[in-house]
């Protein structure tokens, strides 16, 4: 897998996944979209450590800087 996302972005994903959990062991969100939410996060986090978001790679997308 070539990465597809640079420092920003995954540092964005990765505060929104803090923020998801948050909003869930608050009991802010419950129910169906507190799962969504977890599922979320766990999908953002993983994405944030490997470097790669699979919906970019069909459309092309990359937010890497070259020097990445």
């Amino acid at each position: 897998m070539k990465k597809n996302m640079g420092s920003t972005d995954r540092t964005i994903r990765f505060i929104l996944a803090a923020i998801f959990i948050v909003l869930y062991f608050t009991n802010t969100v419950t129910g169906i979209w507190g799962i969504v939410l977890l599922v979320l996060a766990a999908v953002f986090i993983l994405t944030s450590f490997v470097s790669f978001c699979p919906l970019y790679a069909p459309f092309g997308l990359s937010t890497c800087s070259k020097k990445e």
